[in-house]
């Protein structure tokens, strides 16, 4: 079976079906409970609907500077995503927005600096972790100096590696510091780290820059591998072997059912033949498991009507209206 489950925009109706549709994900597999996955970070990149809080865009939380607002924020969000059964979510973004014309991050990151990114982001994240959904950082190592879109082409940045540490990484190695529960990969090529391949399928960089030099040893997953910077140049066996062999634990396929099973299948024959994807796999299945049994115990969905109630008994519009009403 497969590890988890992402729900987008189009899964997401009202409350009962939601959680109606966590609860059959969750019942797929009886040893092992699934990640229950979305894309929640507030502003545009938004799946829930209403009752449920539309929380601002990191930029607008990032530009109140108040780690105690950011915690709130990031508790609140977890509170609801544990409502209908999510479990993970793909957020916080920790990339420095350090391109005005980057189409893709903009108002998604906490700042135009690192610090600022940093200080915001550490305590939506803390918020999100004591709310019970599993925190994952994205997109390492930096997608906020592109000026092209990774859902539609591979963008490349030619920036130094002087440039890359004192920018892009910083809150990536404080999040690994700090003991980030995971991290996403990018679909960015990096011309000093990797001028060959991007983030995701480059071991010198998910290995060598993130699990050696940052230390890093929770899960890494990748971005979404239906993405055209990397459907539009590896197959999806090639990305799926690519990526694992870099340092990758776990593939999202997010739209194309038959190419992730077509990937598992050939991941599963080739580790048989060859020693160092069996290591790779076997080590990426110890941390996916010390990740699930820390946070998934139970299943935490609510009936619809609990659902309405808890949503109105929160009334988290007033965080929203803090953060506006401030600024």
């Amino acid at each position: 079976p497969f590890g988890g489950f992402i729900l987008f925009r189009d899964n997401c109706c009202e409350p009962r079906r939601i959680s109606s549709l966590c609860r059959q994900l969750w019942d797929t597999t009886l040893n092992t409970p699934p990640f229950l996955a979305i894309d929640q970070e507030g502003g545009r990149v938004h799946r829930l609907p209403s009752p449920f809080t539309h929380f601002p865009a990191a930029a607008e939380i990032g530009a109140r500077r108040d780690r105690d607002l950011a915690y709130r924020c990031g508790r609140a969000a977890a509170t609801e995503l544990a409502l209908v059964g999510n479990n993970l979510n793909f957020a916080p973004v920790l990339d420095v927005n350090s391109n005005p014309l980057n189409p893709i991050i903009g108002d998604r990151s906490f700042g135009n600096e690192p610090e600022q990114v940093i200080d915001m982001s550490s305590a939506w994240l803390r918020g999100l972790r004591d709310g019970g959904v599993i925190p994952c950082g994205k997109h390492f190592p930096g997608h906020g100096a592109t000026e092209q879109d990774s859902h539609l082409a591979l963008p490349v940045v030619t920036k130094s590696l002087d440039d890359l540490k004192a920018i892009e990484l910083p809150p990536f190695a404080h999040a690994c510091r700090n003991g980030i529960d995971a991290l996403m990969t990018a679909h960015v090529r990096y011309t000093a780290l990797d001028s060959n391949v991007p983030a995701t399928l480059s071991e010198r960089i998910v290995t060598g820059l993130l699990r050696h030099q940052l230390g890093y040893d929770g899960v890494v997953f990748s971005d979404d591998l239906d993405m055209k910077a990397i459907s539009d140049n590896f197959t999806p066996q090639e990305a799926a072997a690519r990526a694992v062999l870099a340092g990758v634990d776990a593939l999202l396929f997010c739209h194309e059912l038959p190419k992730a099973v077509e990937a598992c299948e050939l991941l599963c024959a080739e580790a048989e033949k060859e020693p160092a994807l069996r290591a790779r796999v076997e080590n990426s299945y110890r941390r996916i498991m010390e990740l699930k049994r820390r946070y998934l115990k139970s299943f935490t969905a609510l009936t619809d009507d609990e659902i309405l109630a808890r949503l109105k008994a929160m009334n988290h519009q007033r965080i929203v209206d803090e953060v506006y009403g401030s600024l």
